[in-house]
């Protein structure tokens, strides 16, 4: 969808820019930054386009889900470094994972065609679960010094 002003292939440049940079960082103003254009641009297309209000629930759901990936492989492996060294922050990361719950299981449920509320239980699950093992593993470094 062509906006008054926009030359097509120059619209869909940044879009996929901006949807690609959602996926990976879920940051909205950051992508925004990376693909050129204002937060107020990527708003107002949202909008008004709802092929672009989808892909960009779909963009964020990735990310979503890529998060969690990260934190699962973390966990499994016993990654308790980020890349600058310092320890990666998981409680943040299960933070971030709970905020955008809502987010993430509207798209997921789009994109799978199940109910929000089917996949909003099984992402409750899946962070309870990295919840209780997180737990665990602090529980054992407590008990083990």
């Amino acid at each position: 969808m062509d906006h008054a002003g926009e030359a097509g292939p120059s619209c869909r440049r940044w879009r996929a820019r901006f949807l690609a940079c959602l996926a990976e960082s879920s940051n909205i103003t950051e992508s925004a930054r990376r693909a050129g254009v204002s937060t107020s641009k990527v708003y107002k297309e949202r909008r008004q386009d709802p092929d672009f209000a989808r892909a960009w629930l779909a963009a964020l759901w990735e990310g979503y889900f890529l998060l969690e990936i990260e934190v699962l492989r973390r966990l499994r492996e016993g990654d308790q470094k980020a890349k600058d060294g310092e320890r990666y922050d998981f409680a943040n990361a299960l933070r971030l994972l709970v905020a955008h719950r809502e987010n993430a299981a509207h798209a997921a449920a789009q994109q799978r065609n199940v109910s929000a509320a089917e996949v909003r239980a099984s992402i409750d699950r899946k962070v309870e679960a990295i919840r209780l093992r997180l737990e665990r593993e602090k529980a054992l470094k407590s008990n083990g010094a």
